[in-house]
């Protein structure tokens, strides 16, 4: 009988595969699992995701990766603490991340875009999104795997092998006589989170500005590259050395934090500052200019 390990699943696109994911948030019960590399959350995303809040039953699983130094450099700290407001949430890293995975209790996308702002405007991404059916159920049940299962037997490994790194957990009380119950409160049973965040903003916070590249270079915060004799290149002649689109450095720049979007436009970030990102002033205002050497580092 092969019709029952018939696998209903979907390859997405462009705004479809956006739809898609925000329609897993939306119809989620029970579980959420989010999985991906770098995490910065779209407006939409955080809207739907907002509206589970009061829901202490579902549990959400965030695992992000990359950055082992700088874990800032893969997910933001305002992400951090929308996550951290759930009353059931786990988030976790894991080094060697690349894979992007997200789920519901019943649905899921496999896909090569990062929960990721940037990815969702601007990226040619694509996905395959894959339902569990009562076909699909009975095919289980004779002992054929299908590719939603697969794919969630390979994810749950990866979030088993990942570090846990906060983990808030809701408390119940039993009512009526014990044959039901209610929620309390939730209770943060894991948090070396926070702690890194804090520690990250009050480093920042103590280093100089970027207007001490306008004329040298401070002792206080020397470059991680030598940049005193390297030349300076606008991030668009930067992007036709390396052989890449303008649009794909300003998207490797933001990855590594050393740039960021205020008011609409691009400013330098401290990280920016240290590897060398200086302001200056053009026919047509201000822009930033990088050490032509800079690009090794974002190979």
């Amino acid at each position: 009988m092969p019709y029952l390990v018939k696998v209903m699943a979907k390859f997405l696109t462009g705004n479809e595969l956006n739809s898609e994911v925000e329609r897993l948030f939306e119809n989620a019960n029970e579980l959420i699992v989010l999985i991906s590399p770098y995490i910065k959350l779209h407006q939409r995303y955080a809207a739907t995701l907002k509206s589970k809040l009061d829901n202490p039953r579902l549990k959400i699983i965030v695992v992000f990766g990359k950055n082992e130094d700088d874990f800032s450099k893969s997910m933001k700290h305002e992400d951090f603490n929308f996550f951290k407001a759930f009353p059931n949430v786990e988030v976790r890293y894991e080094k060697r991340l690349h894979a992007k995975y997200y789920a519901n209790e019943s649905s899921a996308v496999i896909t090569s875009m990062n929960l990721y702002s940037f990815s969702q405007d601007n990226n040619i991404e694509a996905g395959v999104y894959t339902k569990k059916t009562l076909l699909e159920n009975l095919a289980g049940s004779l002992g054929v795997e299908d590719l939603d299962q697969q794919a969630w037997q390979y994810f749950d490994r990866v979030i088993d092998q990942s570090e846990l790194l906060f983990k808030k957990t809701p408390q119940y009380e039993k009512v009526l006589m014990g044959l039901s119950k209610k929620y309390n409160s939730s209770v943060i049973e894991v948090d070396t989170l926070s702690s890194f965040f804090e520690n990250s903003k009050e480093r920042k916070m103590n280093k100089p500005s970027s207007d001490m590249f306008n004329n040298q270079l401070s002792p206080k915060m020397e470059p991680s590259i030598n940049v005193i004799n390297a030349k300076l290149l606008s991030t668009t002649a930067l992007s036709r050395i390396m052989g890449i689109s303008s649009k794909d450095l300003f998207y490797k720049l933001e990855n590594q934090r050393w740039i960021e979007k205020n008011n609409g436009n691009w400013i330098l970030t401290p990280e920016g500052i240290k590897m060398g990102g200086q302001i200056k002033k053009g026919q047509y205002g201000e822009y930033i200019a990088w050490p032509e050497n800079v690009a090794l580092h974002l190979q």
